[in-house]
């Protein structure tokens, strides 16, 4: 009975010592995502096309370089954004209100009649009191017909600059003319409000200059949902990030960005800033950022830590996708100073976060996949007594 026990046990152990043997050095084929175990700083090019990303250990330069990055993105973002205020200028589809005191023959409206019930610009049911107050419209050449004043070319031209040049065409006519000239309606210059506010849609730029809080509090302001750190403004053909709360932190007035005719503003969801938890951290998921901030060092603590049992703490990576491609870190949880780097390195949005498994997990899991039980039963096979 002795020499069967002996015998099993010798099968079992050359078993495993032959499967450890076997897959040594078939790390590859391990489960979950593999890295390569010498950091590098360039993309290598591997068989069949397949390019690696490089790998870059978290250390305090790292952290310090990429907290100045930040920094400058903001700066850059911001700068480009804040101008000084401009004067209105008229431009084509602009309704003027013209009058001349004791001439009201001249102030009759240019524009044709409206029946009442008619949907106007905008969407906006027609007013028959709004009939009355119907002036001088500048058609999409930027003319403007005026009686005995002839066509005159306005855009680009502020109010007052018009009003001077009606008065002198009058002059010629009349015996000092007193002209009245104000905006009737401004329809030539809009912004575009969308994303996370409460009624999203135009807003007109009138005589005064838009800025991108007020563009925000025309539309209703902010809904609980909206990400405050994640504001875009595109114009020309270009998108700047604005972060609202960094702006406030760093002493910057958001009231000083000025917004541009065409500007497309979009806020964000919060929805759309998360990070993804994966790996061997106990509760595995994705997390939404706080004001445009979430640390690796809070990643991993909502998601439960490193697992003790199969968490390799010397690996540690975020995959982060950039405009040149995928980038990848790596932490040393077990270095002295790890909690601090992990606090110090900051997440972007739609980061994935990746705990490794240990050799042995990955040994024990790849067993476990290609000869289901195995190891189970090596181990019954291999306990004495059985």
């Amino acid at each position: 009975m002795r020499e069967q026990s002996t015998l099993r046990l010798c099968i079992a152990s050359s078993l495993a010592w032959g499967w450890i043997s076997l897959l040594s050095g078939c790390t590859a084929m391990a489960p979950g995502i593999q890295f390569n175990n010498a950091p590098n700083m360039e993309l290598q090019e591997q068989e069949g096309g397949v390019v690696t990303p490089p790998i870059k250990v978290i250390t305090p330069r790292l952290v310090k370089q990429e907290r100045t990055l930040r920094e400058q993105q903001v700066t850059e973002d911001i700068s480009a954004l804040r101008q000084p205020a401009q004067i209105y200028t008229i431009e084509p589809g602009d309704i003027l209100q013209i009058v001349v005191w004791d001439h009201p023959e001249l102030s009759a409206s240019m524009l044709p009649a409206v029946p009442p019930g008619a949907v106007v610009a905008g969407g906006v049911a027609f007013s028959p009191l709004a009939q009355a107050q119907s002036g001088f419209e500048v058609d999409h050449k930027g003319m403007l017909e005026f009686p005995y004043a002839g066509p005159l070319y306005v855009a680009g031209l502020s109010p007052e600059q018009v009003h001077k040049q009606i008065t002198q065409k009058l002059a010629v006519f009349l015996k000092n003319p007193r002209v009245t000239l104000r905006m009737l309606a401004y329809r030539s210059k809009r912004v575009y409000v969308d994303g996370e506010v409460r009624l999203p849609g135009v807003q007109a730029i009138n005589d005064i200059p838009m800025t991108l809080i007020e563009a925000i509090n025309r539309a209703g302001g902010l809904q609980p949902t909206a990400d405050q750190s994640r504001i875009s403004v595109s114009r020309a053909g270009k998108t700047y990030l604005i972060n609202m709360p960094l702006l406030v932190q760093r002493g910057m007035n958001p009231a000083e960005i000025m917004l541009r005719s065409g500007d497309v503003i979009r806020v964000l969801s919060r929805e759309e800033s998360k990070v993804f938890i994966s790996g061997e951290v106990t509760a595995p998921r994705s997390l939404p950022m706080r004001n445009g901030r979430l640390s690796l060092n809070e990643a991993l603590g909502e998601a439960g830590g490193i697992n003790p049992v199969t968490g390799d703490a010397k690996k540690v990576y975020v995959i982060r996708r950039n405009s040149q491609g995928s980038v990848v870190y790596q932490l040393d949880a077990n270095v002295p100073d790890a909690l601090a780097l992990a606090e110090g390195f900051e997440l972007n949005p739609k980061d994935v976060v990746y705990v490794a498994p240990t050799p042995l997990t990955n040994w024990n899991r790849t067993v476990s996949a290609m000869i289901p039980g195995a190891l189970p039963t090596a181990v019954i096979a291999g306990t004495p007594g059985r």
